[in-house]
């Protein structure tokens, strides 16, 4: 018998590890049976060294290999799906995604970068399910495989999942889908531990550190307007999705204040009022009409015109008079958009064009220097593949614009405020305007190519219609001001209050409260439940009815689970201490919603729509409404109390934490 090593030969040609036919290698006829195999360790030796083997050790090796492979990625995944549950904590689709990764090596090692396919289920078969099976079989049918077909492979997809407590059971269905159910244990141990560790472990987590949300952005001299609502709440709503997946974000407020208007609204101050450091907001009055009738002036009366310009040219050549004045115009404006904010409850931190005015000239140049910036008809331009028109940089007077101000912002905040994401939060009208500055910052090498971190996205949204299918307008063709609008549907929510009846049972400061978050989260809801780049008819009657996917409906049903857990008299914190079961089909039902809060949240934030939010929570109210209303689930008095406050109580905190990602204020009581 031949030791080990001396079934060893020298490679005459490339290395290969099964090249040669057993026979001619050793000493015994074709009938005998083959020497046992070396050691392992000896042919994994031989294999990094380039030294050829004997064709017949190849299913030996082939079985310890891949057994080994195995046992290694299974034992690797058992320790440390510990760390990747604390990763993804909340997030069952990620969870998921994990061991199906673990039993996706296994089942087809030669195929590198597969991601598991993974989605909540909408049949019967179970909660989520693994979409690979088909999309392997197209790679790999060709390739000799052992498989007869997508069931095969789903097959031994799910033989190969690694042993975990959060699934119940696996099957397959049709061609090759794995459908998983979650073991109701695993979900209601889930959810108690969110009571218990707060609902911030369910925030999703994604790949950026630092991220500025442009949004709102009025014009300086100029109300806000119903204009300016999608675009401030939809804002908002972004981020602070963002905020609660733990991302820094920049709310920057892009104002209007700084071009060729501002000529004529100091000019206009002057003449009214000659001493115009005195002039105060009360003095100038509606800041609409003082625009317009500056704007009057400047149209009938070419002298004012002619003085106007001139003061454009002083205010950019830094003239202290003029300068103050500007700056006088500015206060008294985001006085006045203060007042619409903080009853939106929005935050955010101006950043005007007149900040970004001072880095136009070097960006230009330096976009000049690579060849970017080229001469059209006067002006300066950067042509961009594929649109018919050049993105004007300069224009043929020599002067900047929107252009030029949105290539220095986004300049100043990839390489100054080192955002890794940009969300732009405009109309769909400005969508063509912010596709070619960002091809444009591609083409300088700011941006990558392709849909890379650091990145800038346009989130576009449709129009505010009335009842007539037409632009949002007063009677009079006037757009609606935007306080008038937020007054009208506090008014109306205050109405609705005392008619049932709480001016007698209520204080006057909770009345005031409750109408403020009951109006205005009307309005935010009515607008934020579509799909932003949709119209939306803007309509009181259904915003503040109390049925169907209204703010009112949602406050209310908050309100009613909250005075389930008031009217047990039982303390939250001790319930705690309880243990919380699902053992109903009605409770599993509300269980599994709950645990898919994280993975809605993380798609409405990498898809930037909030109406998916939306969708969730009217979900999970009708879902909680099924439960409580069934007899079977008792809560009050069941045996089951304990249990069935707990699943009240992380109902209730599942709604705040979606009410507060909205922007609207929650109401306790009804």
């Amino acid at each position: 018998m031949l030791t080990p090593l001396t079934l060893l030969v020298p490679p005459a040609s490339p290395p290969s590890l099964f090249s040669f036919n057993r026979f001619s290698h050793f000493p015994f006829l074709p009938t005998s049976p083959p020497p046992p195999p070396p050691p392992l360790n000896v042919l994994l030796q031989c294999i990094k060294e380039g030294v050829k083997l004997d064709h017949c050790y190849r299913p030996y090796l082939l079985r310890v290999v891949s057994r080994r492979l195995v046992l290694a990625t299974k034992t690797q995944s058992i320790t440390t799906m510990a760390a990747q549950e604390e990763e993804c904590k909340g997030n069952v689709k990620a969870q998921l995604a994990k061991l199906f990764e673990v039993s996706l090596k296994v089942t087809v090692p030669n195929e590198a970068d597969v991601d598991p396919l993974i989605a909540a289920c909408t049949g019967k078969f179970g909660d989520y399910q693994c979409n690979n099976a088909m999309g392997l079989w197209s790679k790999i049918k060709g390739k000799g495989t052992q498989f007869r077909g997508p069931p095969a492979v789903g097959e031994a997809i799910k033989n190969n999942l690694p042993t975990s407590e959060m699934i119940d059971s696996c099957s397959v269905a049709g061609p090759g889908f794995v459908n998983v159910v979650l073991s109701k244990n695993w979900m209601a141990k889930s959810i108690q531990m969110m009571l218990i560790e707060g609902i911030d472990t369910w925030a999703p987590q994604p790949p950026v550190k630092t991220a500025v949300v442009d949004f709102s952005s009025p014009n300086i001299a100029k109300e806000m307007h119903v204009g300016h609502l999608r675009s401030t709440i939809i804002g908002d709503t972004l981020a602070r999705m963002l905020e609660f997946s733990k991302v820094k974000v920049l709310r920057r407020n892009h104002v209007g204040d700084w071009g060729t208007q501002f000529g004529m609204l100091i000019e206009f101050l002057f003449e009214k009022f000659p001493n115009f450091e005195d002039a105060t907001e009360t003095a100038i009055g509606d800041l609409q009409a003082f625009y317009k009738a500056s704007k009057q002036r400047f149209d009938s009366d070419p002298a004012f015109k002619e003085r106007a310009q001139q003061a454009v040219v002083r205010l950019q050549g830094g003239e202290e008079k003029y300068r103050r004045a500007w700056a006088q115009i500015c206060e008294i404006s985001r006085t006045e958009f203060h007042k619409v904010y903080q009853r939106l409850g929005v935050h955010l931190e101006e950043k005007g064009e007149s900040f970004y005015n001072p880095y136009i000239p070097g960006v230009i140049e330096g976009l000049t220097k690579q060849g970017l910036v080229e001469e059209s008809q006067g002006a300066r331009v950067i042509f961009i593949e594929g649109i018919n028109i050049p993105l004007i940089v300069v224009k043929s007077d020599g002067g900047f614009n929107y252009a030029s101000t949105d290539l220095a912002a986004l300049r100043y905040r990839l390489n100054e405020e080192k955002a890794e994401w940009i969300i732009y939060v405009t109309d769909v009208g400005q969508q063509q305007h912010f596709d070619m500055v960002f091809k444009a910052a591609k083409r300088a090498g700011w941006l990558p190519q392709g849909d890379n971190y650091p990145k800038a996205s346009h989130v576009g949204f449709g129009l505010v219609l009335g009842e007539d299918g037409k632009r949002f307008r007063t009677r009079n063709t006037e757009v609606v001001r935007l306080v008038d609008l937020l007054d009208e549907a506090k008014n109306r929510s205050k109405a609705a209050l005392i008619e049932r009846g709480k001016g007698e049972e209520w204080t006057e400061e909770e009345i005031e409260s409750t109408a403020d978050a009951v109006g205005y989260g009307a309005v935010k809801y009515a607008d934020l439940k579509n799909n932003r780049l949709t119209n939306y008819t803007f309509n009181f009657d259904q915003m503040l009815n109390d049925k169907g996917n209204t703010a009112v409906y949602l406050l209310y049903a908050h309100a009613r689970i909250c005075s389930i857990i008031r009217r047990s008299g039982k303390d939250v914190e001790e319930l705690k201490n309880g243990t919380l079961v699902l053992e109903h089909k009605d409770e599993r039902d509300l269980g599994l919603h709950l645990l898919q809060f994280a993975e809605v949240v993380e798609e409405a934030c990498t898809n930037l729509l909030p109406n998916v939010v939306c969708d969730y929570l009217y979900s999970l109210s009708e879902i909680f409404s099924k439960f409580y209303s069934n007899p079977e689930c008792k809560v009050i008095g069941s045996d089951k109390e304990t249990s069935r406050l707990l699943l009240c109580e992380a109902t209730a905190v599942v709604m705040r934490k979606c009410f507060n990602l909205l922007g609207i204020t929650p109401i306790y009581k009804i």
